[in-house]
């Protein structure tokens, strides 16, 4: 005779997520993590003006621009007078294009749409990924205090709109590797869509070797060398699938250049290793880690740990790889700690007992995407966000085209802005085309460490005024430079031009 499952009761270990929500019934399983993407999405809609403030969205959107107007790809640099020229290639170019395809000089309206709509997407994934270990209700509030974590680094650029593509891409990687399997093909488009988006894919395909070797360790021993061996092919393809760009393999190699920039890295906001002078979410984080493997007795797979240790080294290293570390480390750890307290087998068991409705499900879908539209609607107004001010010193840049300045020293937030009034710039965000010594000249220069290296690089790059953010002591040097004299100032920046230089003829300008 069959044996009849128990009903749960108080001294049945199990985990609250099996027993923590109603099940919904009639509906795709699709369908919750949806909701929830819309709900996230909403919310980021709504907060849209935390996206508007670094002015790499600027210079982003000028390079889309102009792809779409010469139906061709940047090989050189145009947009400085200090490397123009010079070889430098886009590896973001599809999202840089997207969002030139969203963005109006007087409505930041699609560009905030465009990321939360990213954002959105990412959340739907995640939860999508944990349902077989997390009803939506748990993984929605896991995933919550996890994209505010990695909020510091949700600005309207191109990372953001591969953050989806990240979740999936991985998240099929590990649910290969908890069947025991080779990963599926359907992945190799995300890889492909994901190198075309952001210089990020170099990290799936190094995750690849790692939850590869996880699924490797964890089969039986006489399928592992089968299944390294599809492993590997997998591996390959996906390399093969990453070169499917414009520039084919030169992909590869421009997304790994901005790691060469040695000393430079820990003087960039993003690149800085993790801060723990004061607790964060990051390291509140860190800490729960802690305290739940000792508390919860859950052991993991040495491989797992290897996994783990990876994704902790590299948000240490740069706090710009928090947001996968945040996305990334609930996938590692999902199936380990269902299996150690029971819930997968539940939770499939109450999965099977519903079956979907295609009218329920298509009834709530069109419910969910109709009122997203209709706030999306209410808030796609001119007026609704404005780019961070600091950024965009739009008085002062009037002033010196009215002098046809030429060659501005400026500090590197305002060269994105610079670039989009068609000015070619000194320095702004593309770090990696400018290289080490000349980017260290300039933080030398700006923050006041060393007069002689300013006065060097205003001689050598014949600069005939500079525009420098108010707060940099480079501002308050200049006032004091023989040879220069203060033209204009507001709240946002200071120009100064040399005393002797006479106003250039319209004809003598760019």
């Amino acid at each position: 005779m069959r044996r009849c499952a128990r009903s749960p009761t108080p001294e049945t270990p199990m985990s609250i997520s099996v027993i923590s929500s109603v099940p919904v019934r009639g509906v795709a399983r699709w369908l919750l993590p949806v909701c929830i993407g819309v709900g996230v999405y909403l919310f980021f809609l709504g907060i849209g003006d935390i996206m508007l403030r670094d002015s790499d969205t600027l210079w982003q959107i000028k390079i889309g621009q102009w792809i779409l107007e010469h139906r061709a790809m940047p090989y050189t640099d145009i947009y400085s007078f200090t490397r123009a020229g010079e070889a430098w290639i886009s590896s973001s170019w599809l999202s840089q294009v997207l969002f030139a395809l969203v963005y109006e000089p007087s409505n930041w309206s699609g560009v905030v749409i465009l990321t939360s709509l990213a954002i959105g997407a990412t959340a739907a994934i995640f939860v999508y990924l944990l349902e077989p270990y997390l009803e939506p209700a748990r993984a929605f509030v896991l995933v919550t205090p996890l994209l505010f974590m990695s909020m510091g680094h949700f600005l309207a650029r191109p990372h953001m709109l591969a953050l989806p593509v990240m979740v999936a891409f991985v998240g099929g990687l590990l649910a290969a590797a908890d069947r025991r399997s080779a990963p599926s093909w359907l992945l190799l488009p995300l890889m492909a869509l994901w190198a075309n988006l952001h210089g990020g894919f170099v990290m799936g395909l190094a995750l690849i070797g790692a939850i590869g070797l996880d699924a490797i360790a964890s089969c039986d021993r006489k399928d592992r060398f089968a299944l390294a061996a599809r492993w590997a092919v997998f591996g390959l393809a996906a390399l093969a699938a990453s070169c499917c760009t414009p520039y084919g393999w030169n992909t590869l190699l421009a997304s790994t250049k901005i790691l060469s920039l040695g000393k430079l890295l820990s003087l960039i906001w993003e690149w800085m290793p993790a801060d723990f002078s004061s607790l964060d979410l990051f390291g509140a984080s860190l800490l729960g880690l802690i305290a739940i493997g000792y508390y919860s007795g859950v052991v993991l797979s040495w491989t797992r740990i290897f996994l783990l240790l990876g994704l902790i080294w590299a948000a240490l290293n740069h706090v710009r790889n928090i947001e996968a570390f945040a996305l990334l480390t609930p996938l590692v750890l999902a199936k380990p700690f269902a299996e150690h307290f029971g819930v997968t087998r539940a939770l499939a068991l109450k999965g099977s007992e519903a079956r979907p409705s295609f009218a329920l499900t298509a009834i709530a879908a069109l419910a969910i995407v109709a009122a997203g539209w209709s706030i999306t609607r209410s808030y796609a107004t001119p007026s609704r966000y404005a780019f961070i001010g600091n950024q965009s010193p739009a008085a002062a840049v009037d002033i010196l085209e009215k002098r046809h300045a030429q060659r501005i020293f400026s500090t590197a937030p305002i060269g994105g802005y610079l670039i989009t009034r068609n000015i070619k710039s000194f320095i702004d965000g593309r770090a990696e085309l400018y290289g080490e010594q000349f980017v260290l000249d300039y933080f030398d220069a700006v923050e006041g460490k060393n007069v002689d290296t300013l006065l060097r690089l205003l001689e050598t790059y014949r600069i005939d005024a500079t525009l420098l953010n108010t707060t940099v002591p480079a501002a308050r040097i200049m006032d004091h430079l023989p040879g220069w004299k203060r033209l204009y100032a507001d709240d946002i920046a200071v120009v100064h031009v040399r005393d002797d230089a006479p106003v250039r003829s319209p004809s003598a300008s760019r």
